[in-house]
């Protein structure tokens, strides 16, 4: 059997000229990084604005674990079944980061015969947006920094300043650190520290911004700290948001590439779902809206952070209204949710998926919560059996959804034309009441409360005193109509990454609370979870170099 990377090198792509074509776009319209990559530009994107809009489809997930759950795989899958059906359909996803691609799980383009190309360039450098990113935030540092050397005229407390350097790799050991040392010429000496890219506010800003325009005025409102009289400062009080626009702009463009199948994919901005956000651009959504009848689209990680968050925080903020949703769960995941080891998922075992079931329930119900349609997408294994699928629609059909078997990873779009139809069935009943979980007056803390309990079920929210003055300051400073921002454990509905299934009776403990100002939420950090995250023991990058053609290898 072929890996991916083989499929990928494999495939028969179409000059991207063609691709943007199909989407009615002209030469003038895009700007070509090669032959198989390109930038809508700002002009076509602005111009847009007025056209019809296409139906939004959102696939999320269980939460997920080792054994795989095949998010993005089926994200892709269903763009193409879609086009086989023949509804015009672009495909939107996030941008890769390094981090994980070098740590943990390597590349993240799809699978099988559902990937987007070129597969290499995506889960590397690709369009240099992520580059663009890390050096907008950190020329935002180093101004903060530079503005104190030169004596400080908006008198900011260095103990004060909340604004983190950034870099878009795993490195536990840059979590907390102490700049400035070595004498009066090299600045003041603070306590600082490091977050990945993707946990960046500027990220969250790219991808929240509406247009060149609004980006400048995200990027002002930016606080990066306060004075000694504990005055919020800001990146316009800096002078920064001019200079870090002209980094971003090009980064702003969203990114068009292909499926293996030559249909359309716009693949812009990378927030993680556990510690941001986690969700592609606003720009690609409304573009490939107004260019398409079909727009599928995924969210970080499980049901009950990405889709939570693009939910609650993009479709709020960027008046987005969700036709369909697709809930992706593979039967050896909800064993492992049922207590099976990972050895032991090969043999069958109805009970431990019954079990496990219990995630996937809770997952639907959520959704149903928000006026969503679902549909429950079977992403097949060929250790799966008829028994364990039978029971999985069983299960479904008890909790008053379709459960649909698919096998796009080895077919393509045509193992998920069963899905499709589903999904194009569902979107066009009009049942959407599509309603976020909590309204914008609602307290920050109730806010908090409410994700924390109707979403992950907790019994308690626990914060410090610290933790709830901090709220009631934003409130009153008039940032209480900002939705929230969970960052937590993805492998869990509780704080506990172990705590598989459908946990209950437990406490979700804030730690910390950061203001987004320019984004538009406030982020609540939750357990152990880490805005910075580390290499494991043994990294991907151990496995990743060039073989004797010079092609990448270990990253796939």
């Amino acid at each position: 059997m072929k890996s991916d990377i083989q499929i990928a090198r494999e495939a028969k792509k179409r000059p991207i000229a063609e691709i943007a074509a199909k989407l009615g776009m002209g030469p003038d319209d895009f700007l070509p990084f090669g032959h198989d990559k390109a930038k809508l530009t700002h002009e076509f994107v602005g111009g847009l604005a007025d056209r019809p809009q296409g139906r939004l489809v959102l696939v999320t997930a269980i939460n997920p674990t080792p054994a795989g759950e095949g998010k993005t795989t089926t994200t892709v899958g269903l763009g193409d079944a879609l086009n086989r059906i023949g509804k015009r359909t672009t495909i939107c996803i996030r941008e890769a980061s390094l981090g994980p691609n070098f740590g943990m799980k390597g590349g993240a383009a799809g699978g099988g015969m559902a990937q987007i190309v070129p597969m290499e360039d995506m889960n590397l450098h690709f369009t240099g947006d992520f580059h663009a990113v890390t050096s907008a935030h950190n020329l935002l540092s180093a101004m903060i920094d530079n503005h104190i050397y030169w004596g400080n005229q908006l008198r900011i407390d260095p103990r004060r300043i909340t604004w983190r350097r950034v870099m878009d790799m795993n490195d536990r050991v840059l979590r907390q650190t102490v700049v400035a040392l070595g004498g009066p010429a090299n600045g003041y000496p603070r306590e600082t520290g490091f977050d990945i890219t993707v946990a960046s506010e500027v990220m969250a800003i790219l991808c929240l911004a509406s247009d060149i325009h609004d980006l400048e005025e995200r990027l002002g409102r930016i606080v990066i700290g306060y004075t000694i009289e504990r005055e919020p400062i800001t990146a316009r009080d800096i002078g920064a948001n001019g200079a870090m626009t002209v980094l971003l702009r090009d980064a702003l463009q969203p990114n068009l590439v292909q499926t293996l199948e030559n249909n359309p994919a716009m693949v812009h901005g990378g927030p993680f779902a556990n510690i941001a956000h986690g969700c592609n651009s606003v720009m690609a959504t409304r573009s490939a809206l107004a260019l398409s009848e079909y727009v599928v689209t995924e969210a970080g990680f499980g049901a009950d952070l990405g889709a939570e968050k693009f939910l609650d925080i993009k479709c709020r903020l960027a008046g987005l209204s969700p036709d369909a949703v697709v809930l992706v769960a593979t039967v050896r995941a909800l064993k492992m949710n049922g207590g099976v080891a990972r050895a032991d998922l090969g043999a069958e075992d109805v009970a431990a998926l019954t079990r496990g079931c219990a995630n996937l329930g809770r997952h639907i119900e959520n959704l149903h919560a928000f006026g969503l349609p679902v549909v429950v997408a079977i992403n097949h294994f060929t250790s799966d059996t008829d028994a364990e699928v039978a029971a999985l629609k069983d299960y479904c059909a008890k909790h008053h959804v379709k459960a649909v078997l698919c096998r796009h990873w080895a077919e393509g779009g045509a193992g998920a034309e069963e899905l499709a139809r589903a999904v194009v069935t569902n979107a066009e009943s009009g049942t959407a009441q599509f309603a976020p979980i909590y309204p914008d007056e609602m307290t920050l803390w109730d806010k908090i409360q409410t994700v924390c309990r109707r979403i992950y079920r907790a019994d308690h929210v626990e914060a410090p005193p610290s933790v709830r003055a901090q709220l009631e300051t934003w409130q009153r400073a008039g940032f209480g109509h900002l939705p929230v921002c969970m960052a937590k454990t993805q492998y869990s509905f509780s704080s506990d990454p172990t705590a598989l299934g459908a946990p209950t009776g437990f406490t979700i403990p804030l730690r910390e609370v950061r203001l987004s100002a320019g984004a538009g939420f406030v982020v609540a950090i939750c357990g152990e979870i880490m805005t910075m995250p580390g290499l494991p023991r043994e990294p991907a990058a151990l496995r990743i170099g060039l073989d004797a053609d010079g092609r990448v290898e270990g990253l796939f």
